[in-house]
């Protein structure tokens, strides 16, 4: 197994073993040589087995392991950061029940730059070169180190939470929060509590291993759009599995993607002055009325590539305070070095609670553009084919040149299988899934 855009990922127990875990935890240790470590897991059945794998991997190497047990990734990447620390999470995000990944933090609460990555995967088939779980020599007796509980995380990681709003409250708004029979389960609910949110109903909040992500969460937002219209609710919530990712449900049912909810902090952020240099960082997939919404505002938008990882970089090398992706992941980065789905639900809360508008006027600033995906499997390496293809470049200019500046056309290599993701945000679905198919069907004659 390779690193994807968000660490190892793979079938619980058949492509994710806890040897791989041993290994991967002692492989780790050696490139990051830390003393003391933090892991984390979500609530899925695999987690508790392949946790105590990869934290026996830190502990032969001479590391000093606090599990920390259940809690949100960015909970994790909050105790990394408060304490210097490198930190693990074992889970799978959005994934169902079945998966499970790690994903790694260096001291500080940082994702893993790609040289250190490649220097951990190294280590890791070194391993399997020597059919051995050990990529390298044993210690033993007082060298070894130790895997002991981390009492209080929860409730440190929650302090944190609410300390974000400076004494401020959420005290009137009505709000149905899911947390995807997650790590967030016990926390979301309790966080909310504390602000003075009525919390008119939890969906999602009995995880038992088996139902995270199930039916439920950000991947499924039915449930919480019929709870929020039942109830009456001025916002619904919906987390991940994880919790790294939020998205929202306004009083009508409406849903609230990751673009709006950075376009609506953004220009709140931007109105207290507090929008370093005016600049917005999102990802390629961000729909393109975004885009045309924060240059109406005054707002500069710059442009990675997928993955969360990549939008930090960009803000930390530009300084900037406000990024994030269309799915859900948002980075404020004065007070996280992660994604952090209840973070974010509480940013946005208390910008209700703030400007007396509901959650829909806001997320308005945004009109999105139906936007369609399409996947097309290609021989051998999508990147490498996609480059070569003059035919396939011909296809996507002939279609933004229809387009014009009212649509977008992106092809994208997926970066761990031979796919090409193709993508068109048009004025209309008829258009925009048009447009995707002829050139899904010349990427297909030309490339699979």
């Amino acid at each position: 197994m390779r690193f994807g855009t968000d660490g190892l990922r793979g079938v619980a127990g058949a492509e994710l073993t806890p040897e791989l875990a041993l290994a991967l935890g002692r492989a780790a240790a050696r490139v990051l040589g830390a003393d003391r470590w933090f892991v984390g897991r979500d609530p899925r059945r695999s987690g508790s087995l392949l946790a105590a794998a990869l934290s026996a991997g830190l502990a032969a190497e001479g590391a000093v392991v606090a599990d920390v047990g259940v809690l949100p990734t960015p909970g994790v990447a909050f105790l990394s950061q408060a304490e210097g620390a490198p930190a693990a999470v074992v889970s799978a995000s959005h994934n169902p029940f079945a998966d499970n990944g790690i994903k790694l933090f260096a001291p500080g609460g940082r994702k893993l730059a790609d040289d250190v990555e490649r220097r951990i995967e190294a280590g890791l088939a070194e391993a399997v070169r020597a059919g051995s779980v050990a990529p390298g020599g044993l210690r033993s007796g007082g060298d070894l180190g130790t895997v002991t509980a981390f009492e209080g995380a929860p409730a440190r990681y929650g302090d944190h939470l609410v300390a974000t709003l400076d004494g401020r409250d959420l005290t009137g708004l009505r709000v149905v929060l899911d947390t995807a029979n997650g790590a967030a389960a016990g926390i979301g609910p309790a966080v909310l509590g504390r602000l003075g949110c009525e919390v008119a109903a939890v969906l999602g909040g009995a995880p038992d291993g088996l139902n995270i992500n199930d039916g439920c969460g950000s991947t499924h937002l039915e449930p919480l759009v019929e709870a929020v219209v039942a109830a009456g609710a001025d916002v619904g919530i919906a987390l991940d599995g994880d919790a790294d990712r939020c998205l929202a449900v306004d009083h009508r049912g409406e849903v609230v993607d990751g673009d709006q909810i950075l376009a609506l902090l953004a220009l709140d952020l931007r109105q207290q002055g507090r929008l370093e240099r005016d600049t917005l960082v999102v990802t390629v997939m961000s729909n393109l009325a975004l885009h045309q919404a924060m240059a109406d505002a005054g707002v500069r938008v710059e442009t990675t590539a997928v993955g969360d990882r990549y939008v930090l970089d960009r803000m930390e090398e530009g300084g900037y305070t406000l990024g994030g992706e269309q799915s859900g992941h948002v980075i404020l980065r004065r007070l996280a070095t992660t994604g952090d789905g209840l973070l974010t639900a509480v940013q946005v809360l208390d910008v209700v609670a703030r400007s007396g508008r509901p959650l829909s006027e806001l997320a308005g600033v945004v009109q999105r553009l139906p936007q369609v995906l399409l996947n097309v499997r290609v021989n051998g390496s999508a990147k490498e084919a996609l480059a070569a293809s003059d035919v396939v470049k011909a296809a996507v200019d002939a279609v933004q040149s229809e387009l014009g500046e009212r649509g977008r056309v992106l092809l994208r290599p997926s970066g761990t299988e031979p796919l090409v993701r193709v993508m068109v945000e048009a004025p209309s679905d008829g258009q925009a899934t048009d447009a995707a198919r002829r050139i899904a069907e010349v990427v297909q004659a030309t490339l699979a």
